[in-house]
């Protein structure tokens, strides 16, 4: 993601004809930085409430269901522990994405290929409504970092 993703995704809030709050550029500034990885769900409710004790767990958690609706947050499963994470989306035209997920470092690569047409070949007439797919494994850096350790 550019140097422009807080703007991006600022203009995305408004152009759905969302207000931008305090509360909602907070969210955007935490969420940026980590925008190179997923951040649990209730990671960033913490951070939230940090900065505004009085804000309901409900109203973090809307709007996020709301950034992600509209295309500023994606959100995914950690494939440790099932729990809900979300990052800023990483491809500004918000378009049909995969990811490689480093499980050392946490970093989160854009893969641009899809799978799906290989998947549709070996399923003859049927209808595939929907599909998720990551990549988990170690980066080129973490990768190099703990072959040293070993």
């Amino acid at each position: 993601m550019n140097k422009s993703s807080r703007e991006i995704a600022v203009k995305v809030l408004k152009a759905n004809g969302y207000k931008l709050t305090k509360q909602r550029q907070s969210l955007i500034d935490i969420l940026f930085e980590f925008e190179d990885r997923y951040i649990e769900l209730t990671k960033l409710d913490q951070l939230m409430r940090e900065k505004y004790p009085k804000m309901s767990h409900n109203t973090i958690y809307r709007n996020v269901k709301e950034f992600a609706a509209i295309g500023i947050v994606e959100e995914s499963q950690s494939e440790v522990d099932g729990k809900t994470e979300v990052k800023l989306d990483c491809n500004e035209q918000h378009t049909h994405h995969h990811h490689f997920i480093c499980n050392n470092c946490g970093k989160v690569r854009e893969l641009e290929m899809c799978p799906l047409d290989f998947f549709e070949e070996q399923l003859p007439g049927a209808e595939i409504t929907g599909h998720h797919f990551e990549l988990y494994g170690l980066c080129a850096q973490c990768k190099k970092e703990l072959s040293k350790v070993g």
